[in-house]
């Protein structure tokens, strides 16, 4: 019996010396008890932000071309003008022409500013707020609260990456215009310096009502399908959480979001690339830019370049979450777990 304590007391001597110079095992053995008896841990809300806002510019890097494509066919036939592009492959031709390879990428850098500051912003509300409504045991809010997160996040991203957008519309639309009418601008930061400087700093947020407006749709579609979607094909038993996953739920996610706001999206395209005639704004509201483009050029043109919209959200939206989703894991890998 003596012998047995010497040893008991020997070993718990050794254990605890052990923890002295292992002090990072006994951290993980009290975060894994802690794993078991409170809420799994999550990234910190700063790493939310950051992440989706890397996911979405490393995302536009790839489909900046379907986004420059997609503005030119929208403003394509404004007014009681023809058509300057009939297809996008014509646009995508007809860029290549007269602008040459590295037109295509032409706004790349305000593609890129409106990503760090849109994206980042309702990603990291998204993210901070789907995880609020969770339940303890995990469980998502259902769809209703899903669609209510994605709208405020996405409003909210709205009003914050406007000046981006404002600037991004502008140069990419600047190379169908002729010479002398163009306004040159060299990058994103000069474009918002010029335009405060030329036209006053609330140019920097013009048509950022249908901005926001184009994002709750956009959010409420694109945030909470992509949700419900991954969901779905988790139930059905036949997709594991893994990249072809997010792949499919992201190109449903796409395509019902493409549906349901380009008819806001030309709105807000028009409004933000148009000069004042006479002193007088070109569109007066949102009303006035749907009343003209469907009198004027038809009520299907509310869909005009559908094709590269959706080839352009279509993939920004797979490689968005794909991005989002690969940097959570092995942010989680390397970090919360270790």
């Amino acid at each position: 019996a003596r012998s047995r304590r010497v040893t008991l007391l020997y070993t718990t001597a050794e254990v605890y010396q052990q923890k002295r110079r292992c002090p990072t095992e006994t951290r993980t053995s009290t975060a894994a008890m802690a794993a078991h008896t409170g809420k799994p841990k999550t990234s910190p809300k700063s790493i939310k932000f950051l992440f989706g806002g890397l996911a979405g510019m490393g995302a536009t890097v790839f489909v900046q071309p379907l986004d420059l494509v997609k503005n030119r066919m929208q403003l394509s036939g404004q007014g009681s003008k023809a058509r300057e592009y009939k297809t996008s492959l014509h646009a995508v031709a007809s860029i290549l022409r007269n602008e040459g390879i590295g037109g295509i990428y032409t706004g790349l850098s305000a593609g890129l500013l409106r990503q760090a500051t849109y994206t980042t912003t309702r990603l990291g509300i998204y993210t901070v707020l789907f995880e609020r409504m969770s339940k303890a045991d995990g469980t998502p809010p259902n769809f209703l609260m899903k669609a209510l997160i994605g709208m405020t996040a996405g409003a909210t991203g709205a009003f914050v990456g406007t000046p981006a957008e404002v600037a991004l519309i502008r140069m990419t639309a600047d190379g169908r215009l002729p010479p002398e009418q163009r306004r040159g601008y060299s990058n994103v930061f000069n474009a918002l310096i010029r335009i405060t400087r030329e036209e006053g700093v609330t140019t920097l947020w013009r048509g950022c009502i249908p901005t926001m407006a184009r994002a709750v749709v956009v959010n409420a579609a694109q945030l909470a399908s992509y949700s419900q979607s991954k969901q779905a094909l988790l139930d059905s038993g036949y997709f594991g959480d893994d990249i072809l996953c997010h792949f499919c739920a992201s190109m449903i996610s796409g395509l019902v979001t493409t549906a349901a706001s380009m008819p806001v999206d030309i709105v807000k395209t028009r409004i933000q690339n148009m000069r004042m005639i006479d002193g007088k704004p070109e569109y007066k509201n949102g009303l006035e830019v749907l009343v003209k483009v469907i009198r004027k050029e038809g009520f299907f043109s509310l869909w005009k370049g559908f094709t590269p919209y959706y080839a352009r959200l279509g993939p920004h939206t797979v490689l968005t979450f794909i991005f989002l989703e690969q940097m959570n894991k092995f942010y989680k890998i390397y970090f919360l777990d270790s």
